[in-house]
């Protein structure tokens, strides 16, 4: 039994957690988005692109938002197992990112511009985890 006191978060909890939470389910739109397209609008390269990504690259992406959904969750209902489970999504989005940018040829393909996503999306993992952590310390998870 977990004896430990919990205090009441601030007001701008429920804010990171919501933007969190909306952050994360715009990951799974972008996921389904991605399983569902029809790939024979798109360009020779970018098809290319899509039809070699591996299944465990995929794997990756559908863990990662799916987890970080789950792990906002967790902050939402002030519950401590959030941290642990946004570190997988964090982890699968590294798979993920290491396979379309170094593995892959996703910067030959996209551009540069296709550093954005990736790069905000592992700054948003990490913030997320250090949010976690903090909650978990000042006792509001």
């Amino acid at each position: 039994m977990n004896t430990s006191t919990r205090t009441k978060p601030p007001r701008w909890y429920w804010l990171v957690g919501s933007l969190a939470l909306a952050w994360n389910l715009m990951g799974v739109a972008a996921y389904l988005g991605q399983m569902t397209m029809d790939l024979s609008a798109l360009p020779d390269a970018q098809r290319a692109f899509y039809e070699s990504i591996p299944t465990w690259a995929t794997a990756a992406f559908a863990i990662a938002v799916f987890a970080g959904v789950a792990g906002s969750i967790g902050l939402l209902l002030k519950k401590r197992w959030a941290i642990p489970v946004l570190v997988v999504s964090f982890a699968s989005v590294v798979v993920q990112v290491t396979h379309s940018l170094l593995l892959g040829n996703g910067l030959e393909v996209f551009g540069t511009s296709a550093l954005i996503l990736p790069l905000a999306t592992l700054a948003t993992g990490l913030a997320l985890i250090g949010f976690a952590y903090l909650s978990k310390n000042r006792a509001w998870i």
